[in-house]
């Protein structure tokens, strides 16, 4: 009866696991790299924010934001509008529909390769 329950974990697991495998396969690339989500998620939990609020709340350099909203906007996920603030140049970012979609979609598919990990 031992071996039978083992086997029958084994199989569980590997059945577990292949089903985990295939969510992380199909995770949205460009959002799941480290910055862009932080990114994606900052702007969802709050709205609009400057170059300078993503900077600070990543805690990251101006190239990494440049160059990883740069990305982002690329894809549709956010827009980019600059503008004039007493004579300082002010860049806003913000979270578009596609954007927001792309992100639920990826947290179903974090959330489905953890469920799939879980006992049951």
């Amino acid at each position: 009866m031992a071996k039978s329950t083992a086997a029958k974990l084994t199989t569980l697991t590997a059945s577990a696991g292949a089903a985990a495998m295939k969510e992380a396969q199909a995770l949205d690339r460009l959002i799941h790299e480290k910055v862009r989500l932080g990114i994606v998620s900052a702007l969802a939990a709050s709205g609009p924010l400057t170059f300078n609020e993503l900077k600070a709340l990543l805690q990251t350099t101006d190239g990494n934001v440049s160059v990883h909203a740069r990305r982002l906007e690329e894809a549709g996920y956010i827009t980019c509008s600059k503008s004039f603030e007493n004579r300082f140049p002010r860049t806003e970012y913000e979270l578009t529909a596609e954007g927001r979609a792309a992100l639920e979609k990826y947290l179903d598919h974090l959330e489905a390769i953890v469920g799939a990990m879980r006992p049951k």
